[in-house]
């Protein structure tokens, strides 16, 4: 009911209920701008002694006022008076509707007008509308001079710029919003020293999301963390977009602003909460709330792919949100474009995946697995990954056969379809094939009734070359596999364990040999004037080995160590210490004063051991003529290497379990020989 405002002075002002419920749509208006209105209609018919004549209709609210104040302060009511002279209904385009208006009222009056983030924007767009001289301009200084200096006070006034469209964004109130917040986000993220308590943007993509299966309420309180992300996530997506473009118009780097991206999709695409309370809030009344949460949801998704960047973008966004937005996006209505520009992100990030992050179908009872949405879009992607030979094939390949292992335990997956499935990586691109066995023995595990001709023929994608050597032994005993490959798979096997066995040769080669070669820390170091040994290992005819000290060489070995190379690095030890004796010869020759043969009168073998009851007296023997143990005769090469032997023997040089106490022993009968 309208009520006629005041020409009795008496009259006692009432407030209407939409003036009640106007006292707190702002924290900032106290008292209420309607009754301060109705009070000032009042107080000038008082003053003035004239009665409020224009009715002024406004959405289901009319306002009764005075022409005067009206026509000389607003272009609008000065031109539309001029044609009607008693009621003036504004048009439904009219922005701010009857809060703005009564704003307007009051300063066509001539009263202060109280302006605060509540009301800013929807009083700017009336004036400009109704050609308010003078409001215009004290609104636009409000708005740089306060409320685009205070983060909470431009996100309000962008909030309320969305029912003002598009008059606020002429009036550029959505783009100084928009600039202003982008500014003080970067701002936030470059605050130094990491100032705040919570872990920034980028630690909660890393390190709580990377290798964890999506889970949207998860994410939710990640992104709780940093209010700034919480805040800018509320805003309807036009201005959430407009905000992330100036983020990166003003030098944001990338992994910052793409979890911010996630974490408005996770919010309004992925959750289902929010999925349910879109379909629980029907507005139309016609019961399609579940389409129209759709409808939404479609919206959104559309807009977050563009926002995405197109590659990978250094681990700012994990592997496992891209295919979240796949398997959502399958129950959806995309474009063609949106899908093809969101699959290929997804082929992006495949060699970042693990085989948790890919879709998964529920169980129908009346379809595969295989031919759900879900695989047929993931067999798409790989096989396009696969065709433009991108980089990481190899983890592709290893992801693809993890993802067949979750999928062929359905019972209606036919063998055809699997074999097709498994031809969508080449076997080249197949570094291992363990999981692709894992997949096919898990197949005829849950399918019984498989045939032997469709067992070989699944079989046969199996190089047995390519699988470890435990899936090699492993397969070796699985009864499920056919005969040919169980063979394959022995031959395979026996390589294994032939190339394990050469390998450890050649590693414990190499570490025994290293104790000979000069310049290694902890090497042998021959004595003084012993030259380096550069003679070849001995061969098995060598003249220095006879059946007997090979033997005696042998048992000594492999006492140490039951490894194959125990001969050849004997050789090469053997080669040095031919080097030392020939130098401790040399020496005695030198000091060695007496000249004889090499045999003792006792008919004992000579010795270089000093005797203990005739100190002063040494032990003659015939020196070896030549520089090289090589140099001599076949006779004289088989009793000095015999010699050579024995003399290894009581030095203690194979024997590394010998005393430090025989050892310094063997050493001072050295000394003191050379000082003979």
């Amino acid at each position: 009911m309208e009520k006629m405002i005041g020409l009795d002075m008496d009259t006692e002002v009432v407030m209407s209920p939409a003036a009640r419920a106007a006292v707190f749509s702002s924290p900032y208006s106290s008292p209420s701008t309607a009754f301060l209105l109705q009070r000032r209609v009042l107080t000038w018919a008082k003053e003035t002694g004239s009665p409020a004549a224009v009715r002024v209709r406004v959405a289901d609210r009319s306002f009764i006022l005075h022409k005067d104040p009206l026509a000389s302060r607003c272009g609008y009511f000065s031109q539309a008076m001029e044609e009607v002279s008693g009621d003036v209904e504004l048009p439904a385009s009219f922005p701010g509707g009857s809060e703005a208006f009564e704003v307007i009222g009051l300063f066509c009056y001539g009263d202060a007008v109280a302006l605060d983030p509540f009301n800013v924007a929807a009083v700017r767009c009336a004036a400009e509308f109704l050609d308010v001289a003078g409001l215009g301009a004290r609104c636009d200084l409000y708005i740089n001079q306060v409320v685009l200096q205070s983060w909470d006070d431009a996100l309000i006034v962008l909030q309320r710029c969305q029912p003002l469209l598009p008059v606020a964004e002429e009036l550029l109130i959505v783009s100084r919003c928009v600039e202003s917040l982008a500014f003080m986000a970067c701002m936030e993220i470059l605050d130094p020293e990491q100032s705040r308590d919570q872990p920034g943007v980028d630690d909660v993509a890393v390190r709580g999301l990377v290798g964890r299966r999506w889970d949207a309420e998860i994410v939710k309180e990640l992104a709780a963390r940093d209010l700034w992300i919480k805040d800018l996530i509320a805003l309807p997506f036009e201005f959430f977009k407009r905000i992330v473009q100036a983020l990166r118009r003003q030098g944001m780097k990338e992994k910052y602003v793409s979890p911010v991206v996630l974490f408005y999709a996770n919010k309004w695409v992925l959750s289902k909460k929010t999925h349910k309370f879109w379909a629980s809030t029907d507005e139309s009344g016609d019961g399609g709330g579940e389409t129209d949460a759709n409808r939404r949801a479609t919206e959104i998704l559309q807009g977050v792919v563009e926002l995405l960047p197109a590659e990978a973008s250094g681990g700012a966004v994990p592997a496992a949100f891209y295919f979240a937005l796949l398997s959502r996006s399958l129950t959806l209505q995309l474009t063609e474009e949106t899908q093809k520009r969101l699959r290929g992100q997804v082929a992006s990030h495949l060699q970042f995946a693990c085989a948790d992050d890919l879709p998964l179908p529920e169980q129908e009872a009346d379809r595969s697995i295989a031919d759900s949405p879900e695989v047929i879009a993931m067999e798409s992607i790989v096989s396009n990954h696969v065709a433009m030979q991108r980089q990481g094939a190899e983890g592709v390949a290893d992801l693809w056969d993890r993802y067949l292992v979750q999928i062929v335990g359905d019972p209606k997956l036919r063998p055809e379809r699997l074999a097709e499935l498994i031809g969508v990586v080449s076997a080249g691109d197949r570094k291992t094939h363990d999981h692709l066995y894992e997949a096919i023995n898990t197949y005829l595990l849950e399918h019984p009734g498989v045939s032997g001709d469709e067992k070989a023929s699944l079989c046969g994608n199996i190089e047995c070359r390519k699988l470890s050597h435990e899936a090699c032994i492993q397969a070796v005993q699985n009864e499920r596999m056919p005969l040919r490959f169980i063979v394959q798979a022995l031959f395979v096997q026996q390589m294994h364990t032939h190339r394990a066995f050469a390998e450890r040769s050649d590693s414990f080669r190499y570490m025994l040999s290293g104790e000979l070669i000069p310049g290694v820390a902890g090497a042998y170091t021959p004595s003084p004037g012993c030259p380096v040994p550069t003679s070849q290992p001995l061969s098995t005819t060598s003249p220095y080995t006879d059946a007997h000290t090979t033997v005696a060489m042998d048992g000594k070995l492999r006492a140490r160590d039951d490894d194959a190379s125990d001969y050849e690095t004997a050789s090469f030890r053997i080669q040095a210490l031919e080097q030392e004796i020939i130098s401790l010869k040399k020496t005695l020759q030198r000091h060695n004063t007496v000249k004889g043969g090499s045999v003792r009168k006792d008919g004992k073998e000579p010795s270089f051991r000093a005797d203990a009851a005739a100190p002063a007296a040494v032990r003659r023997r015939a020196p070896v003529s030549g520089s090289c143990i090589g140099s001599m005769r076949w006779g004289s090469q088989r009793r000095c290497a015999s010699r050579i032997l024995r003399v290894f023997t009581r030095l203690a040089v194979f024997g590394r379990s010998r005393s430090r106490g025989k050892q310094s022993k063997c050493r001072a009968a050295a000394e003191q020989l050379s000082c003979l």
